[in-house]
């Protein structure tokens, strides 16, 4: 998606007219003025903005600046330059050996292949270290690139890099986003509806979770529920998503009535799979569920929640029951005790080893760090 498309459907997202998103530049920018025109020639493609612009109009639309950058430039992000530049610790002639080998390959992997290296990553990211997915997965990704010749592979994909994104740790945040945006790019290649619409709900979810970019997660959840309305883990996770937004911006009626929504559709299409990325059985729903009641302040609830969770969570996934109890001390800075709230938070990050740390437990402590309370 190029610079235009972007800043128009971030704007649209969060609500506000081109005359709105343009007096809130001119009050981040301070002296500089800006036009409703001005907004509609960047969003038409007939002006770029400025580096100065850029800025602003990622803290107006609440977007990491290297995601408007990156559409400024409108770079063909292939997975062999991203794994060049931006893949860490990979050693480059294991990627170029793997590329040049999926390339001379006579009999290619077949989709079925493809289909149950999904499954695996999907269940060995709930466990594993960010770090060990992302060498073996940027080795995949690198062999499957040389494979699209089947739609269904463009789907296969798509889920493959969302997760990819999910493995960048916290100096490399904006990465993830870069990675949703393709991921979605790829999905709308395989012209699978379930498979557009999961990609977006997740990366809606994902950011919606982390508190990381929410004009980003509100426009990927947006696009989910229009591409279907159809009960599905895709439109679930959009939905949860956007709830999230809403409770992080303070809107605690719009939060509510998504989550009733999103109940309704988990009654239709939750997991029986326990313990996989690509799933939201009982359990997950409830961790979920737990930290926006506690970002709601609605301790009741989120207790309730919590034990929900960890009657059904499995033993074997130690970092899900960590966020349960970072979202107990997120509960302890917002009735007042910061002090006491992010103690306890450090102590249950403290517990898990740290190459199960996820960006998402990190933002999660920054968030309590953050608090102030009601």
């Amino acid at each position: 998606m190029t610079l235009g498309p972007l800043v128009r459907d971030l704007r649209e997202s969060l609500g506000y007219s081109q005359g709105r998103l343009a007096d809130l530049l001119c009050e981040s920018a301070g002296r500089a003025t800006v036009s409703r025109e001005d907004v509609s020639r960047w969003e038409n493609g007939k002006r770029t903005p400025g580096p100065f612009w850029l800025r602003h109009l990622a803290t107006v639309l609440d977007v990491a600046l290297e995601v408007l950058e990156d559409a400024k430039m409108q770079r063909r992000r292939f997975l062999t330059n991203a794994a060049a530049t931006a893949i860490a610790p990979v050693v480059a002639s294991d990627l170029i050996r793997s590329g040049f080998i999926g390339a001379l390959a006579a009999d290619h992997p077949s989709a079925d292949y493809w289909q149950d290296k999904l499954i695996t990553y999907g269940r060995d990211y709930m466990s594993l270290g960010a770090a060990e997915i992302q060498r073996r997965l940027s080795l995949d990704l690198l062999v499957l690139q040389q494979q699209l010749e089947e739609p269904s592979l463009w789907g296969i994909a798509s889920k493959l890099m969302t997760l990819y994104g999910k493995t960048f740790p916290g100096s490399d945040g904006a990465k993830a986003a870069n990675w949703y945006r393709i991921a979605a790019q790829a999905a709308d290649r395989s012209g699978d509806a379930d498979a557009r619409v999961w990609v977006r709900g997740r990366a809606a979810i994902a950011l919606g979770y982390e508190g990381a970019s929410l004009g980003l997660a509100d426009m990927f959840a947006d696009q989910a529920m229009q591409i279907s309305d159809k009960p599905s883990l895709g439109r679930l996770n959009a939905i949860m998503g956007k709830a999230h937004v809403a409770a992080l911006r303070g809107d605690d009626r719009s939060a509510r009535e998504l989550v009733e929504s999103g109940r309704r559709v988990f009654d239709r299409s939750g997991s029986e799979e326990q313990t996989s990325d690509y799933a939201v059985p009982w359990w997950r729903m409830n961790v979920f569920l737990s930290l926006l009641a506690a970002r709601l302040g609605d301790e009741d609830r989120a207790v309730h929640a919590q034990e929900q969770a960890t009657s059904e969570l499995p033993s074997s996934l130690p970092r899900f029951a960590t966020h349960l109890e970072m979202h107990r001390g997120l509960m302890l800075a917002r009735a007042g005790d910061q002090t006491g709230g992010v103690a306890y938070a450090e102590s249950a990050l403290g517990e898990l080893p740290p190459e199960k740390h996820s960006l998402t437990l990190r933002l999660l402590l920054q968030e309590i760090k953050g608090s102030n309370g009601h």
